[in-house]
């Protein structure tokens, strides 16, 4: 299952890089492939350890303020392994180059 999410701390200022590098440690530390972009972070796993990472995560930035927006986004398919290289490589495949990463 891949899952994408994003954290987003609300009333703590203009600036939230601490509170995501916190999510990014946490993320590192659970042995889980992922892959982080600008808007979010991409998890693949099973569903049990996914949910109890992004819970976590979204516990830990809510200690450091009174609001927290957790977005989550799941595709879950069957029978494919290592999506989060996969699905990029068959893309890269079908347009015959390799795209930014």
């Amino acid at each position: 299952m891949l899952t994408e999410f994003s954290i987003i701390p609300i009333g703590i200022g203009s600036s939230i890089g601490d509170q995501i590098a916190e999510v990014l440690k946490i993320v590192d530390a659970s042995g889980l492939p992922y892959r982080i972009n600008p808007m979010g972070t991409v998890v693949e796993g099973e569903w049990d350890d996914i949910m109890k990472l992004i819970k976590k995560c979204h516990e830990t930035v809510l200690k450091t303020g009174e609001r927290v927006i957790t977005t989550i986004s799941i595709d879950d398919r069957k029978g494919k392994p290592n999506r989060i290289k996969e699905k990029i490589k068959s893309i890269e495949r079908r347009i015959g180059k390799s795209l930014k990463k």
